[in-house]
This record gives structure tokens, C-alpha cells and sequence, in this order.
């Protein structure tokens, strides 16, 4: 098993640890007798409603040392995928506009998203929320609907390729490619705009608002994950049963063992591609679709956890849709090692 494959394996081992210590903290959480809650957070705590106090300590050190790490990590794995595309003229395709797409919206999700969260989600945003907690709001949502909304658009690709590739020139082409990307953009900043929007409504007349609210809340909620994951899951099925059929089909030229072996590879991929995704994002949306329809309480540690849960998803993508394929470790390998300093490299061969 190589280090690809194992990749998976050691991310699921890692999220398990700090969902764990999360829940723990989670459930340190106490409520005295004025229902003023005294321990929310590693990094702060509070006395009196409304007002925290800073509370540093060595697993707060260790809490921003671990998310400003994923920051990182997300900002340069999906730099590389940027450069990769944009500089080697091999890499100009329309499946690799929408990847390049995909990551942009990941590594803004690093460079704003990231930071912003780690500081203020629980520090001031939970419990003041002004503009500043609005605009960050709208950063937020858009572009994690925005990456959302491209893997989307690449699993229709990925159809036309495998599903129908003797009409994927005519249906898949530049113009196509810049029109989803266009819409995945569109829709996801008119989802960020429009919570913001409702949220002020609401502020404005309070409960009599109360159905607009809910509505806005189902239909961000459906356009921006339940829509796109329904979508996904449908055509990776498709996509892995007509990857099947392909193998069963060449069973007279290769061998039983051959065939055998395309299948899993086939599943496997498949496997991770959406098993990772659902992995980071649904535990996030579900608790969210709960919090917004019943009084359920949920510990702020937790559903921290799982927003950062489903952020990771950004980190992650660059691995799952770059470096699966040659021609992208390849590039990064000329871009980590400088020799696209040393030269002109636009046209070179990447295997």
C-alpha cells in the first residue's frame, strides 16, 4: 500500500483524535443556576453573559498551532493545483477549468475563511453580531458553497467522460466549462448575500418574519449541499456502474484478475472521492438542518468541530483531484523544485 492509499486511512485516525478531545471539551461545558455558561471554549471563558475573557493555555496554543497549520497546508497544496494549471499549456483543458476553479474557492477558504473562524466564531461573532461578523459570514458561505458547487460541476465532467465519450468533446468544451463555472459562483455569492439578508430582515421584525426565515434556510440549505450531494451520488453510480460493464466487457482480451483489479480500482476511487467529501460535510449540514428546525442544544465545541470538519474538505481537495494523477505530481514537482525558474517549461510533457 503506498502513500496515496494510505492517505485516507491516516485522516480518518487524525479527525477521530480531535473529535474526541472536541466532545470532551464539549462536554465540560456547565451551566450554573443563571444559565451563564462559564467554560465554552480552550482559548475563552465567561462570567457574566456576553462577555468572555481570554483564557490561554497551553491546548489553546495548541488548538490555533493545529488550525493555522490546516490553513497552510490548504493555501499551498491548492496554490500548486493553481499554478500547475494556469503555467503548463498540457494542463489547459476544460476539466482542468473546473478544477482550477475548485481551487481558487479553496484557497481563498484558507486564506479568509480559515483565519477568520479560528478568531472570531467564538470569540466575538456567536455572541456580537455586527458587520464585520456579517461580511465574514458572507465569505463563509459563498465560497465553501462556491467548492461545493464546483465538485459538482466536475462529477458531470467526469460523466460525459466515462458515461458518454463520444459526445464529451461536443458537450464538455471551454465555453461549457466557463458557463458552470459562472454559475457555481453566481449561485453560491447569491446564497451568502441572501442569509445575510434574511438575518437582517429578522432583526428587523422579529418574529413575524419567522416563516421568510425558515424558507431561507431550507432553500440554502437544498441549493447549497443536499441539491449538489443528491446530484454527485447519482452520477458516481452511474459512473461506476458503467465502469464495471467497460471491465466485464474487455473479460475476452484481459484476463479474470485484470478485470477484477479495474473494479476496485474503479470502487476505490469512487470510494474516496465521495466518502471523503460526505466524511467533512454532512455531520455539518445535518447538525445545522437540526439546529434550524428544533430546539436541540448542541455544545459549541462541537459544532465547531464539525465546521472545521467541513472546511478541511478545502485542504483536501488538492489531494483528492491533483494528486491522484500523474501529470500533477509531475507539475508540482517542477514548481517545489524551482525548475520552472530555470527556464521555459510552458510545453513540456508532463507523464
Amino acid at each position: 500500500m503506498n502513500q496515496t492509499e494510505n492517505f485516507p486511512i491516516l485522516f480518518v485516525i487524525v479527525w477521530i483524535t480531535e473529535l474526541w478531545e472536541l466532545i470532551k471539551i464539549g462536554m465540560e461545558i456547565t451551566v450554573n443556576g443563571s444559565d451563564v455558561v462559564t467554560d465554552i471554549h480552550p482559548c475563552y471563558k465567561t462570567d457574566a453573559p456576553d462577555v468572555l475573557i481570554s483564557n490561554p493555555s497551553a491546548i489553546c496554543v495548541l488548538f490555533h498551532i493545529f488550525l493555522g497549520s490546516l490553513s497552510v497546508v490548504t493555501v499551498c497544496g491548492n496554490l500548486l493545483v493553481i499554478i500547475s494549471i494556469i503555467y503548463f499549456k498540457q494542463l489547459h483543458t476544460p476539466t482542468n477549468s473546473l478544477i482550477l476553479s475548485l481551487a481558487v474557492a479553496d484557497l481563498l477558504v484558507g486564506v479568509v475563511v480559515f483565519p477568520l473562524t479560528m478568531e472570531f466564531s467564538i470569540s466575538s461573532c456567536l455572541y456580537h453580531d455586527d458587520l464585520f461578523c456579517k461580511v465574514r459570514g458572507v465569505f463563509d458561505v459563498s465560497l465553501c458553497t462556491s467548492s461545493i458547487l464546483n465538485l459538482c460541476c466536475i462529477s458531470i465532467d467526469r460523466y460525459y467522460a466515462v458515461c458518454q465519450p463520444l459526445i464529451y468533446t461536443t458537450k464538455i468544451n471551454h465555453h461549457v466549462a466557463v458557463i458552470m463555472i459562472l454559475m457555481s459562483w453566481g449561485v453560491s455569492v447569491l446564497i451568502g448575500t441572501g442569509f445575510i439578508i434574511v438575518g437582517i430582515n429578522q432583526e428587523k421584525c422579529a418574529e413575524t418574519c419567522f416563516t421568510d426565515v425558515v424558507m431561507a434556510n431550507i432553500l440554502g440549505l437544498i441549493f447549497s449541499f443536499y441539491l449538489p450531494v443528491i446530484v454527485m451520488l447519482c452520477i458516481y453510480l452511474k459512473i461506476f456502474l458503467v465502469a464495471q460493464r467497460q471491465a466485464r466487457s474487455i473479460q475476452s482480451i484481459k484476463s479474470g484478475a485484470a478485470v477484477s483489479k479495474m473494479e476496485r480500482k474503479a470502487t476505490k476511487t469512487l470510494a474516496i472521492v465521495m466518502g471523503i467529501f460526505l466524511m467533512c460535510w454532512f455531520p455539518f449540514f445535518l447538525c445545522t438542518t437540526i439546529m434550524s428546525f428544533s430546539p436541540v442544544y448542541v455544545a459549541l465545541a462541537f459544532t465547531e468541530l464539525l465546521n472545521w470538519l467541513a472546511l478541511s474538505n478545502s485542504m483536501l481537495n488538492p489531494f483528492i483531484y491533483a494528486f491522484f494523477y500523474s501529470w500533477f505530481r509531475s507539475a508540482f514537482r517542477m514548481i517545489i523544485s524551482g525548475k520552472i525558474f530555470q527556464g521555459d517549461f510552458t510545453n513540456s510533457k508532463l507523464l
